[in-house]
């Protein structure tokens, strides 16, 4: 009855989504047979963390994933407030009780040949909207720029000259980032394509027909259509770009530190999730190439 109430009063009183309370009844019906295992007296209410913990500790021993264990953990810290509130309890069994912690996903990247593969093929034309976009994707993957910095370079901020792009990131930090003679030779063609297409006096470097400067949407949209070329990835964003930058250059033994300046993280700690993805990489490699695999 106390479940049925507790159910009930997310139902009514709550307005719980139906599918919510189905979950919420499936995960402490599942404890209460944990209990029943325990002690075939042992009722909802007399529950201590110590019980709890080591439900946890089942779950986890049984495979299920630490997501999983941490929604029904959910579950019983809702019902223990309920009967907390309904003063059918005086201690809060959950209160001390962690669940198990979320595993950080590995950063989405495009591999180096399928980069290759979009950025020698013939994906894009002569037109200034396409020389164009193709100098934005080169960008991106070359430098390792976040959105918000791409679409407000000025045409001051790149210096042919020295090879380098000052970059205005988060909290107007600046930083410096180095480029090579192939991004340098797409730049100048960019250049000569845009002031042809639009005129000469822009500030804005990357522009749209108008000269007007590029929108936070419009080069997501075209970061997603052109990577759709080439790649079958869920994400296919303008970060997705940094991460392959990130991943590519410390597969390419570039120093940890070195890569943390380009990308202009705070800490290496940001950083060293993309040597993750470097040994992912490399047990692909492994696991294709070697015979014994």
């Amino acid at each position: 009855m106390t479940v049925e109430s507790f159910l009930h009063y997310l139902r009514y009183e709550r307005n719980y989504s139906e599918k919510t309370i189905v979950s919420y009844g499936i995960d402490l019906k599942e404890f209460q047979g944990y209990l029943n295992g325990l002690d075939s007296e042992l009722k909802l209410e007399n529950v201590d963390s110590d019980i709890v913990r080591g439900w946890v500790v089942k779950l986890m021993e049984s495979g299920m994933s630490g997501a999983s264990v941490n929604r029904k953990l959910s579950a019983l810290r809702t019902f223990y407030k309920y009967l907390l509130k309904k003063k059918m309890i005086t201690v809060d069994p959950m209160s001390i009780v962690k669940g198990p912690k979320r595993k950080k996903p590995l950063p989405t990247f495009v591999r180096e040949e399928d980069m290759d593969k979009l950025l020698d093929g013939d994906f894009f034309d002569d037109s200034f909207e396409g020389v164009r976009d193709k100098l934005i994707m080169t960008m991106f993957y070359e430098t390792g720029m976040r959105l918000s910095e791409l679409i407000s370079l000025d045409d001051a901020d790149i210096d042919l000259f020295s090879n380098v792009i000052k970059v205005t990131g988060k909290r107007n930090k600046q930083r410096l980032i180095p480029f090579g003679e192939n991004l340098k030779c797409e730049i100048q063609s960019y250049l000569g394509c845009r002031n042809i297409a639009v005129g000469c006096s822009c500030e804005a470097f990357f522009v749209r027909k108008n000269g007007k400067r590029l929108y936070q949407m419009l080069v997501y949209k075209l970061v997603k259509q052109n990577l759709s070329k080439v790649v079958a990835l869920k994400k296919r964003s303008p970060h997705v770009l940094r991460h392959s930058f990130a991943t590519a250059m410390l597969n390419n033994d570039a120093e940890l530190e070195a890569v943390k300046e380009l990308l202009g993280h705070e800490s290496v700690t940001t950083t060293e999730i993309y040597t993750h993805t470097t040994f992912e990489e490399l047990k692909k490699v492994y696991k294709q190439a070697h015979p014994r695999a």
